[in-house]
């Protein structure tokens, strides 16, 4: 898993695996699941993520990994 923080346009992207994308679903509102041909998600992203998280959180998250 790797999780990275776009700073610049305030998106966390949390990455499972490499598979080939297919196509994206937004699950609610700025919470977009990708998913590869097979159904299996590959990523998960969070739109506009410091209006959903805490700064403190998200700096702990960009951290450690």
């Amino acid at each position: 898993m790797k999780i990275n923080f776009d700073k610049k346009h305030d998106i966390m992207r949390i990455k499972f695996q490499d598979s080939g994308y297919d196509k994206s679903r937004e699950v609610d509102d700025g919470i977009v699941i990708d998913i590869d041909k097979k159904g299996k998600i590959i990523a998960i992203e969070i739109l506009d993520v410091s209006q959903k998280m805490s700064k403190e959180s998200i700096s702990e998250l960009s951290l450690n990994n």
